[in-house]
């Protein structure tokens, strides 16, 4: 009998959990720190710096859309050309590097705030979700949900961490000594993670040739693919799904500080602990989501997910009390932990391996659109109503809709080896 799937195993089973640890560490910096973090210094934008709602709000707008438009129908093409660890250095260092130019914006400096905030969107292209869900799908078959779950547990703690630190950097430090310092964090944190991570394996073999030819090949390829997947029912629920339940979560996180500050009259330590919560109870939402997909059907788990951030949202926003505010931001964060994570696990399954990267690159350049533009809507209606009744019930249907395109996925197809 050979020893030799023995000896591989360790081997295999060492990258693995280095893979998990690495994507935990880079959600952790670009997506806890970044995505999470930079919202709950808008309001000092607003108070400092004179901008209103709409203004603050569409640089994470316009760099999103900018990120989807250049790089969005290829990043996935470039993920599987590339592999996802060459990205990741340098979305780690994109992102960080956003944090430390926006800490240096004026009030008339606003074209400076755009450029920092697309340097933030590219970090999170190129260092965020899309290369480590390819690289963790690449490196599990079964268990790809726990690991999956795991490693977004980075966001969590990320999120839940930095939203604890701030109000006490901003007193030490000001906030744009905070924001300065979190943005150095970032890169010491992710980047000597991602440099030692072995690019995972490579369904069908490696690519031959060189990698611009592939590139060029592969972008060759892109009208069959996308011919492919718009002949697919399962493709418009997934990315209308997705697109609606992203916006809904992007609108609420990204105007929640806004919102408690200002409009609630919270103070920094009471709206960072709301802040907190969220992401303290994404930790459970993906804890729970991940074991559930493993032992569920995704559907049924993704249909759970997003029925939960519609209940939630309303109960944020007309929270009567500091501690309904609190119970309501847990709750919600329990299905936006899951909601990020549910998606490459029902791509997977619906769509196969092989075209991972590419898929994952289309249905995120939805969701970035609609994360990016729904904010911004809402934070208008803000300034033009003077209440955000009006956008808080735009999120609660939007994730509405997201749940009910969802009820309608069909069953996975049999996989074929």
């Amino acid at each position: 009998m050979s020893t030799a799937p023995a000896a591989a195993r360790p081997s295999a089973t060492r990258d693995q959990t280095v893979a998990v640890s690495v994507a935990f560490l880079s959600l952790f910096a670009v997506v806890g720190f970044a995505l999470y973090g930079l919202p709950f210094f808008y309001d000092f934008f607003v108070k400092d710096l004179g901008w209103t709602r709409l203004q603050v709000t569409s640089g994470n707008a316009y760099s999103k859309i900018f990120a989807a438009v250049v790089f969005g129908l290829v990043a996935g093409i470039i993920v599987d050309t590339f592999g996802p660890r060459r990205l990741m250095l340098a979305g780690v260092l994109m992102a960080g590097g956003a944090l430390i130019g926006l800490s240096t914006v004026g009030p008339d400096g606003r074209w400076l705030f755009y450029l920092f905030y697309a340097f933030n969107a590219l970090g999170y292209v190129f260092g965020g979700p899309l290369p480590n869900q390819v690289m963790l799908s690449r490196y599990f078959d079964a268990g790809r949900g726990r690991a999956m779950g795991i490693a977004y547990l980075g966001i969590g703690i990320g999120g839940a961490l930095v939203l604890w630190m701030a109000p006490r950097l901003i007193q030490a430090f000001g906030w744009r000594g905070a924001l300065r310092l979190i943005g150095v964090l970032m890169i010491v944190i992710a980047f000597p993670a991602a440099f030692f991570v072995r690019e995972p394996p490579v369904e069908g073999g490696a690519a031959t040739g060189s990698l611009w030819g592939r590139v060029r090949s592969s972008l060759g390829e892109l009208p069959a693919f996308l011919r492919a997947m718009l002949r697919r029912p399962a493709f418009y629920l997934l990315a209308i799904g997705s697109m609606a339940s992203i916006g809904a979560v992007g609108g609420t996180t990204q105007n929640l500080k806004l919102y408690l500050s200002l409009d609630r009259r919270l103070t920094q330590l009471q709206a960072g602990t709301a802040g907190s919560l969220v992401l303290l109870g994404s930790l459970v939402g993906r804890l729970v989501m991940g074991w559930l997909a493993d032992r569920w059907a995704k559907k049924h788990v993704m249909l759970l997910i997003y029925a939960l951030v519609a209940a939630s949202i309303p109960m944020v926003a007309f929270a009567p009390s500091l501690h309904s505010i609190y119970t309501a931001a847990f709750l919600f964060g329990i299905g936006l932990g899951g909601d990020y994570m549910i998606i490459p696990l029902m791509a997977a399954e619906l769509f196969g391996l092989r075209v991972m990267g590419r898929l994952m690159g289309l249905i995120l350049t939805g969701d970035s659109v609609a994360e990016a533009v729904v904010p911004m809507a809402v934070a208008a209606s803000r300034d033009h109503t003077g209440t955000y009744t009006t956008g808080f019930l735009l999120l609660t249907g939007l994730a509405a809709v997201g749940a009910l395109a969802v009820a309608f996925l069909p069953r996975p197809a049999p996989a074929k080896s």
